[in-house]
């Protein structure tokens, strides 16, 4: 039962100081996870990142529960995910609760215009940084504009891009056209 109450604690303090997505939880899960209690070497974290990145869901979530999985399996993986979304549902709850009391008041008003404007600029930041990791060469400039203008003229759901473009990353590979 103790390594369960770690094991939560440990993905509640990943939760709660998880801003900015999921690149920034890096760092935090590290030092939690490697240097602090050795579940997961580096490199199993990364491997788990890498495949909470690829799965629905969001990044945080799925690599606790694969943390979790790893070390109690199934009740290891819901307590590692119950820690990292507590966090975020509390304070959620809380601010659910005041922002509709102050929703309309003229100072809460603009300050939402404002960050509104600061996640723009965030997400376009992790746009740049997943640009000059997956954009390296022609063909997946080529799959990276193809997917621009057929989510911009057409109401395709992106399960369908997902699927296509890596379709088309097997076969580019296999043909040669890109490195293995």
């Amino acid at each position: 039962m103790k390594l369960y109450w770690e094991l939560f604690l440990a993905f509640a303090r990943v939760g709660v100081m998880t801003f900015g997505g999921g690149y920034a939880m890096i760092p935090i899960l590290e030092r939690e996870i490697v240097d602090k209690h050795g579940w997961a070497t580096e490199e199993e974290l990364m491997d788990y990142y890498a495949v909470g990145q690829c799965t629905p869901g969001v990044i945080a979530v799925n690599t606790a529960t694969f943390i979790g999985y790893k070390l109690l399996g199934a009740p290891g993986g819901i307590v590692a995910t119950l820690g990292v979304i507590f966090p975020s549902v509390v304070i959620i709850t809380i601010i659910a609760g005041v922002l509709k009391t102050f929703a309309e008041v003229p100072a809460v008003k603009s300050a939402f215009a404002g960050i509104r404007v600061c996640v723009c600029v965030l997400i376009f930041n992790a746009v740049l940084k997943l640009w000059k990791k997956a954009v390296v060469d022609k063909p997946t400039l080529v799959m990276f504009l193809a997917v621009f203008l057929l989510s911009v003229f057409f109401k395709i759901s992106p399960v369908w891009f997902v699927v296509l473009c890596a379709a088309a990353g097997i076969v580019l590979t296999r043909t040669g056209v890109r490195g293995k």
